[in-house]
């Protein structure tokens, strides 16, 4: 029984050694400070809903390098949104807008890092991000996710002693995905790589900024921008909950879009849009 106790008694004490050892390993004075809630920041004179590039209009204002085929798709998206249909924008059912758009940050988000991983934490539907820093490869096989398979090393560029930038690769996608709600196509073969660069502005140490490219096969090129987050002043922010299905009133149904009534009716979303199809529901008039 004694012998039990103190075979306990070492794993015990075994464990405490290990959990202090890795606290003291962890130096968060190496690492830049980007705690606190993280909120978009927006532009004068940016119209129209979250674009992908910050200081630009949504839609064509975007300018996005997208190849002829894409174009094309992309135009097509346009009139059905103007005709009151959803385009290609696949969250309006609230499927997860994937990367590289769950970084327009609908909601505040939240940075929590650790020596192997560094947490990107955020209310909107499933958008929160786990970048590993443990020093690892990309896997062999990778199972496809909205928001990628994401590996980051910490830099310190200046020579400072201490870490200022966070250089992440992501790859790995599945969809549809597209970068803003104008519907802006990735390719469908999901083979998108993205890089990101976060940092603090020079000027502005309550300024995130992520420096982030896209490398596409719907793109003639790669395409950058660098979207900027502002740190929210309240030492201790309210962080809203943000559940989409909550009070949405979009349906798909065979790929057709409709709306609820706030009576909780079907109604078309565009003119002259056909009804679905009810054949399996009872039609007999009373």
């Amino acid at each position: 029984m004694h012998y039990r106790d103190s075979i306990g008694a070492l794993a015990l004490a075994a464990a405490l050694t290990a959990t202090v050892a890795g606290a003291l390993a962890f130096d968060q004075a190496k690492y830049p400070d980007f705690n606190g809630q993280w909120s978009r920041m927006r532009f004068p004179g940016v119209a129209g809903q979250p674009s992908f590039d910050q200081t630009k209009s949504a839609g064509n204002g975007q300018q996005a390098p997208l190849t002829a085929e894409y174009q094309l798709i992309f135009e097509e998206n346009l009139k059905d949104q103007a005709a009151g249909g959803q385009g290609i924008d696949p969250t309006s059912t609230c499927l997860s807008p994937g990367m590289p758009r769950i970084m327009t940050a609908y909601e505040p988000m939240e940075f929590v890092i650790t020596p192997e991983t560094t947490h990107i934490l955020m209310e909107h539907i499933h958008d929160s991000r786990r970048i590993y820093t443990d020093g690892r490869s990309f896997p062999e096989s990778i199972e496809p996710s909205f928001a990628g398979y994401s590996i980051g090393q910490w830099r310190d560029p200046d020579g400072a002693g201490r870490y200022s930038v966070l250089e992440v690769e992501t790859r790995g996608f599945k969809g549809p995905r597209t970068y803003d709600a104008a519907g802006i196509p990735l390719h469908k073969d999901n083979q998108t790589v993205i890089t990101e660069r976060f940092h603090l502005a020079k000027d502005n140490k309550d300024e995130l900024q992520d420096e982030i490219t896209i490398n596409d096969h719907a793109l003639t090129r790669p395409w950058t921008v660098t979207k900027h987050y502002k740190r929210e002043a309240a030492k201790q922010p309210f962080w809203r909950e943000s559940v989409c299905a909550e009070n949405n009133s979009h349906v798909e149904i065979a790929g057709q879009h409709y709306y609820l009534s706030a009576s909780g009716e079907l109604m078309p979303a565009k003119k002259d849009q056909a009804p679905p199809d009810l054949k399996f529901f009872n039609q007999t008039k009373k």
